[in-house]
């Protein structure tokens, strides 16, 4: 009973260990210093140039001296870390590739950016005239960019190819952890709905290519939504025009929740919430140019104490967008207090029919589900956020309406999926391996709060209590449950070889804010 009082895990007695001693934090190199290391590194035999793996032939570079990766494959060969166990999952890398056995080629990914079609962004060329056409209607020029001959058009409002989220188990937008590999891991678990991660939209108009990679989409996920970052109109109609052009989804998000401080202060994300002309601006834009639903994610509010979200979920609806996801917490809450449902319940009944709203907060449980579906009927479903990066199974939890004393051995497995993935997803060259080690690690620093079901008091686990020291049933489940970087690294090390030397890792996300997965 104490420890839940004080908000940690109740592990049961004869499991529980002293805490470890802190270890000792080394300084942070300066971003000149990182940008030296990194020159350096490209030279080194290390990086060799991908054309000259892929052929095995030092002609094949176009670069010739020119390039900026080394050509020397000799020196490659010597220096090639060993090969990891099992088979290459596709392959473009050549001898580049960590897997030299097998080899078979498969992409099942869409939504990449048109290299012809980045050009034209890049350039400022490309024409937006049904975002422009509703922008005129609406009486919002677009803020100057440089001239294109105007092409007025007419605008024919298409039937909305609707879409039934009710009762559907949604995997939330994250940022960093929710990458495409993740997503897969969910939907193999259960996760029926699944969302890119957050997008900027003038990334995206000036065809960045890191930010594109965000709108990918696997096969896999077959209800599959982006989601958008914007604080004009303009910005964000375009960037609704050009998505629905180019990429492959079922709808398109708006981001009005995001807390980050860079976010905010350019007017996007929760700052919105404080501006209810521009939300409605922004929303009547977006979903008068395309036939996909356009979903809008929000908090409680920007100020603590201060909600007014549910004076504005009518008019959400008469704006135009299909649905409203409310996480239930002020921007300045972030993730510190528990989520209010009962504020999103009283914004629920306050939607008109044809407005769908999804509730968002601290889902961890079967039981948390059940709640508050019985608690709201008029709640279509429910977004998991970090409930599914603490503990991806909660997707079967919730269809097969039970606690999972889920193994270690069980759970590596899980993460031996997620390799499989993310070497799909980021190569299987040393590169590819070393980013997978990278996000791998980045959801390590979630799911070691897991406490297995089996060494609880109190059963369910809540997200909000932190885990105490204590040992698992046997030596993985002890080392899966260490808070040190140094544990995850060697989980890592399990799946992906050995780190390279000099290795460090600091998780994105302060642990002791506890909880730094962005999600609007």
């Amino acid at each position: 009973g104490e420890l839940v009082a004080k908000a940690i895990v109740p592990v049961k007695r004869e499991f529980l260990r002293p805490p470890p001693l802190s270890t000792f934090v080394k300084e942070k190199k300066s971003k000149r210093q990182l940008k030296r290391e990194r020159r350096q590194e490209q030279k080194s035999a290390l990086n060799i140039c991908s054309e000259i793996a892929k052929t095995g032939n030092v002609n094949a570079c176009p670069y010739n001296e020119k390039c900026r990766f080394s050509h020397d494959l000799e020196a490659y060969k010597a220096q090639k870390p060993d090969d990891l166990e099992g088979s290459c999952p596709f392959c473009p890398y050549g001898l580049a590739c960590r897997f030299s056995g097998t080899h078979k080629k498969k992409n099942s990914e869409i939504n990449g950016l048109n290299k012809d079609v980045q050009k034209l962004l890049w350039k400022n060329k490309i024409r937006f005239p049904k975002a422009d056409a509703k922008l005129k209607l609406l009486g919002l020029e677009p803020r100057p960019t440089k001239k294109i001959k105007d092409g007025s058009l007419k605008l024919h409002p298409r039937e909305k190819k609707l879409i039934d989220f009710r009762e559907k188990l949604y995997l939330a937008p994250l940022t960093t952890v929710g990458n495409l590999p993740f997503r897969r891991v969910c939907k193999m678990l259960g996760a029926d709905v699944t969302c890119g991660e957050m997008a900027m939209c003038t990334n995206l108009l000036q065809g960045q290519a890191s930010e594109w990679a965000l709108l990918r989409r696997h096969s896999a996920e077959d209800l599959f939504g982006v989601q958008i970052c914007g604080a004009y109109p303009d910005t964000v109609a375009r960037t609704v025009e050009l998505i629905d052009q180019e990429c492959e989804v079922d709808f398109i998000d708006i981001n009005m929740g995001c807390p980050i401080d860079i976010v905010v202060n350019k007017g996007a994300g929760s700052a919105l919430l404080t501006k209810p002309m521009r939300m409605k601006n922004i929303i009547e834009a977006a979903s008068g140019i395309v036939d996909k639903p356009i979903t809008v994610k929000v908090r409680t509010g920007f100020l603590e104490g201060r909600n007014r979200v549910d004076s504005l979920i009518a008019d959400i609806g008469q704006w135009g967008a299909n649905v409203v996801t409310i996480h239930g917490r002020s921007r300045q809450q972030r993730y510190s207090k528990l989520a209010d449902w009962e504020y999103i319940y009283q914004c629920a009944r306050k939607a008109p029919e044809a407005l769908q709203v999804l509730g968002n907060g601290d889902i961890f449980s079967y039981l948390d589900w059940n709640k508050h579906k019985s608690g709201c009927p008029e709640l279509s479903t429910c977004m998991i956020a970090r409930g599914a990066l603490v503990k991806p199974w909660i997707f079967t939890e919730i269809k097969e309406q039970r606690h999972w004393d889920i193994s270690s051995g069980e759970r590596l497995n899980i993460l031996k999926d997620y390799v499989r993935c993310g070497l799909e997803h980021w190569g299987s060259d040393t590169k590819g391996v070393e980013t997978t080690r990278h996000f791998m690690l980045e959801w390590l620093s979630y799911t070691y709060r897991y406490v297995p079901v089996g060494l609880l008091d109190v059963i369910p686990q809540q997200l909000n209590w932190r885990p105490p020291s204590y040992f698992g049933r046997d030596d993985l489940e002890t080392l899966m449950a260490s808070d040190s970087a140094a544990d995850w690294i060697r989980i890592s090390e399990m799946l992906l070889g050995k780190v390279p030397p000099g290795f460090t890792f600091a998780p994105k996300h302060k642990s002791n804010a506890y909880d730094r997965a962005e999600n609007g």
